[in-house]
């Protein structure tokens, strides 16, 4: 191998943008997770208590 293929190959193992990247997709990955889990743990109360009081309250 050429000197210049040796060096682009170094520069390559040590360039570490892709790993930001990569964190930041981690990071976006466990919010939406958490976002999920509550709408779903709320939604279920949401429906079950504010949709009955509006019906009972409309007469359904």
């Amino acid at each position: 191998m050429t000197k210049e293929l040796l060096n682009t190959i170094r520069a390559f193992a040590r360039n570490d943008d892709g790993a930001t990247a990569i964190e930041y997709a981690l990071i976006a990955g466990g919010i939406s997770i958490v976002i999920v889990t509550t709408v779903v743990a709320v939604g279920e109360k949401v429906r079950d208590d504010l949709f009955t009081k509006v019906s009972n309250a409309l007469g359904s």
